[in-house]
C-alpha cells in the first residue's frame, strides 16, 4: 500500500516499515483497508530522533535531575523528568530506566521547595532576593539582600552565588540555611567580569574569596593505588615517587574543606606544605587522640 500510494518501490516501502518497527511506532495492519494505522489516537511522531549516544546522555541527565531534586524541584521539573523517561523507555530495550542507573548522595542538605523556587526565579529573571541566613560559624541568623548570580549543586547540596549587600562582596549561600526567602521587585545587572567557570576553577572546593595557597600532599603507596586517577583540582600536579607514594599539588583558598578531606585519609596522607596546614592537621590529630 505504501509503494502504491507514494509511488515508490516495494524495497523502499519495506525499509520504511522496518524503520517504523525499530522506532517502536504503534502501527497495526487493517486487512479490510489493506494498510497500516495508529490504534492510539493520541500518538504523535517524535519531534527529533536521537542517536544511541544522545539517548545515553539523556538518560544520565534525567536520572541526575530526579536524584538531586530530592522532591523539592517542583511539579514542572518533575513533569519534564517524566517526559524524558517516556522517551527513554520507548527507545531503549534494557527495561525501565530506574533499573539500570542511579546516583547515591550522602551528607547533603536539601532546602525547602519554596527556597529553591525563589533562588531559581531570582537567577533567571535577574531579581534581587531577601532572606534570613543562618551562619554555623557565628551561630547567628542575619537578614540578607542578594543579587543572585548562579545556582549550583555541590555534592548533593544546592548553593547560591551572589553579591551580598550586607557584606559588600560575592558570597556563597547554602540553600538549606536560607529561610523566609522572597523575590524583590528590584532588578540588577550581573557584572560583566563575573565568570562562573573562573569562579569554580580558582581553588579547591567551594570556599572562595581568599588568596590562593599551594598545598602539597603525599599519599602512602597503598592509598596511592586508590587515588592515582582522581582529579582533586583541574590545575593539580601529580608526581609518583619510587616507593609508590604519590604527591599531589594544587591551590586552595581556604583550609576548611581540604582539612576535612585530609582527615578522611588518616595516616595514609601527610601534608608536605604549607607549614600552617601541617600545624592545623597536627593539632586536630592531637585532639582526636585525646578523645580516645
Amino acid at each position: 500500500m505504501l509503494a502504491e500510494q507514494f509511488e515508490i518501490s516495494s524495497k523502499t516501502a519495506s525499509g520504511i516499515s522496518t524503520s517504523c518497527g525499530q522506532a517502536l511506532l504503534p502501527l497495526e495492519y487493517d486487512a479490510s483497508r489493506k494498510g497500516y494505522y495508529y490504534p492510539d489516537g493520541t500518538f504523535s511522531l517524535p519531534m527529533i530522533y536521537l542517536s544511541p549516544a544522545e539517548l545515553s546522555s539523556l538518560l544520565v541527565a534525567r536520572k541526575l535531575l530526579q536524584d538531586i531534586g530530592h522532591g523539592y524541584i517542583g511539579g514542572e521539573l518533575s513533569s519534564i523528568a517524566d517526559k524524558i523517561t517516556n522517551v527513554l523507555n520507548r527507545h531503549l530495550a534494557c527495561g525501565k530506566v530506574d533499573e539500570n542507573i542511579s546516583f547515591r548522595l550522602i551528607e547533603y542538605s536539601p532546602p525547602p521547595e519554596q527556597t529553591f523556587r525563589v533562588a531559581l526565579e531570582g537567577c533567571l529573571n535577574r531579581r534581587r532576593l531577601n532572606f534570613s541566613y543562618y551562619s554555623p560559624a557565628r551561630d547567628e541568623t542575619s537578614r540578607r539582600k542578594i543579587d543572585p548570580y548562579h545556582l549550583f549543586n555541590y555534592m548533593g547540596t544546592w548553593h547560591l552565588i551572589g553579591h551580598c549587600h550586607l557584606r559588600g562582596t560575592i558570597r556563597d549561600f547554602a540553600l538549606g540555611r536560607i529561610s523566609d526567602a522572597r523575590v524583590l521587585d528590584e532588578t540588577f545587572d550581573r557584572p560583566s567580569d563575573f565568570d562562573v567557570n573562573h569562579y569554580f576553577q580558582s581553588s579547591f572546593g567551594i570556599f572562595k574569596g581568599k588568596p590562593r595557597r599551594e598545598v602539597k600532599l603525599r599519599f602512602s603507596p597503598l592509598k596511592s593505588r586508590w587515588i592515582r586517577d582522581q582529579v582533586w583540582h583541574r590545575d593539580q600536579e601529580a608526581k609518583s615517587l619510587e616507593d609508590g607514594s604519590l604527591e599531589l599539588t594544587f591551590p586552595v583558598a581556604d583550609f576548611s574543606e581540604i582539612k576535612m578531606e585530609i582527615l578522611k585519609h588518616g595516616a595514609d596522607v601527610e601534608v608536605i606544605r604549607p607549614k600552617s596546614l601541617r600545624k592545623l592537621i597536627k593539632a586536630e590529630a592531637k585532639s582526636i587522640a585525646e578523645i580516645y
